[in-house]
């Protein structure tokens, strides 16, 4: 079901260990293109047109009206509520630690540099449709907003048949559980264009967040610079670098966990014991069939992008992690903890047997809008620092300014720009 690849004789890792399934985003941009420019032009009309045509349902208007909210709150499981308050709380634990503090530097006499963080003044969430209902994506995203003080927080997603036009149900409570009565019922290129242009029911936003398809995706990246965006977000992907003292039964189950989300989903196991690869890859055949979406999984766990890894020892297992910079990586090994440390490129890292990614999806605190396709290397995920913005404020006295005036001149003639040294010589000329 799932193919190995077997490093322990390689002196060199190939580029790269394990590839991950195309997404090519570049080749639907010239679909995204006019629903972009009809949404630009057109408004309301485009936005509900395209829903119809995409969705196939016509939602009775793109703004939820909040007796639909309060009525899908009201049908919502005692349980599902509980559990969802509890991962608010958890996660506005650890989202608060992430407020940034002002500064003020002294630079010289007279001469500081302060830096405050403002919050962006409205953003646009989007929660997807698709294979899954992300009501937990709903708190990922509004509860580092809500956090970091963004003013005005609205949220798209996409029109359900099933009900009557509108996003699903449990989206929609657990937006009333965090107090977000802005929703569209709107999903697709056609949502991130309605953000980014405004229309006459909604206004445009400074940012916007949230995973979607190739499509969502695409228009993300035609808009960034008129919009922020926080990533191009691709298939989902879980590594777990393991030793002789992983469960493999354990294991198997959260490799099945993310390839349950969709069939170019990545599942990859790094592991220094022949032994637990054979019997996870055991695991997989027992625990596949017995799954709900197995036809999905097992096409994710046997496509390229997923695969075991045998690798000599734990630091030649590192480096596969190093290269591949999965969005989540579990360590199943002996001191997982100081193993954990070493990491340089993961999205999120949970530590310990008893740390699967699914405690990371929900109720970790942690957020789980992470970064995808090996941005791991370089990027981080969602966080409250996505909705600060650190601004300068510069105060110089005249004797500071003086102090600096002939190293400012200097460097404006090393860079042929003589208007910036007048720019300062001005202010001690005689008038």
């Amino acid at each position: 079901m799932i193919r190995r690849i077997d490093l322990r004789k390689v002196e060199k890792l190939p580029r790269p260990v394990v590839q991950r399934a195309q997404v090519d985003v570049e080749s639907v941009i010239n679909t995204v293109k006019p629903i972009i420019e009809d949404v630009k032009q057109n408004g309301d009309q485009a936005i509900l047109n395209w829903t119809e045509k995409l969705d196939g349902v016509k939602p009775q208007s793109l703004r939820v009206p909040q007796e639909v909210i309060d009525k899908a709150f009201s049908e919502m499981s005692p349980d599902v509520i509980e559990s969802l308050e509890e991962a608010i709380k958890r996660s506005k634990t650890v989202h608060q630690s992430q407020v940034r503090k002002d500064s003020q530097t002294q630079v010289v006499t007279g001469g500081t540099v302060s830096e405050r963080w403002l919050p962006v003044d409205r953003v646009g969430l989007y929660v997807p449709g698709g294979n899954a209902v992300y009501l937990s994506s709903v708190v990922m995203n509004v509860v580092p907003a809500q956090v970091a003080g963004v003013r005005s927080i609205a949220v798209a997603s996409p029109a359900q048949k099933e009900n009557d036009g509108w996003p699903n149900k449990t989206i929609l409570a657990a937006c009333k559980i965090l107090g977000i009565t802005e929703i569209y019922a709107v999903g697709g290129a056609q949502a991130i264009a309605m953000f980014a242009y405004g229309s006459k029911t909604c206004e445009p936003v400074n940012m916007v967040t949230g995973p979607g398809n190739i499509y969502v995706t695409a228009a993300k990246r035609i808009l960034r610079g008129l919009i922020g965006i926080d990533s191009e977000a691709g298939p989902t992907e879980i590594a777990i670098l393991a030793d002789d003292s992983g469960n493999a039964s354990w294991i198997a189950s959260d490799l099945i966990s993310q390839a349950e989300h969709d069939v170019i989903a990545s599942s990859v196991l790094v592991t220094t014991s022949e032994e637990l690869a054979n019997n996870v890859g055991k695991e997989l055949e027992l625990q596949v069939p017995q799954t709900k979406h197995s036809a999905r999984i097992k096409q994710a766990l046997s496509g390229v992008q997923s695969a075991i890894v045998l690798v000599k020892d734990i630091d030649q297992g590192l480096a596969v992690v190093d290269q591949y910079a999965a969005e989540h990586l579990e360590i199943h090994t002996q001191d997982a903890e100081t193993v954990a440390r070493r990491v340089k490129n993961a999205g999120a890292i949970f530590v310990g047997a008893h740390a699967p990614v699914s405690l990371g999806d929900y109720l970790a605190g942690s957020n789980h809008v992470l970064p995808t396709g090996g941005c791991a290397c370089h990027s981080s995920g969602l966080s409250v620092q996505t909705f600060l913005r650190g601004v300068h404020y510069i105060n110089y006295s005249k004797e500071a300014l003086q102090e600096a005036a002939n190293q400012i001149r200097t460097l404006a003639h090393a860079e042929d720009l003589p208007a910036h040294a007048q720019a300062v010589d001005i202010r001690f000329e005689k008038p």
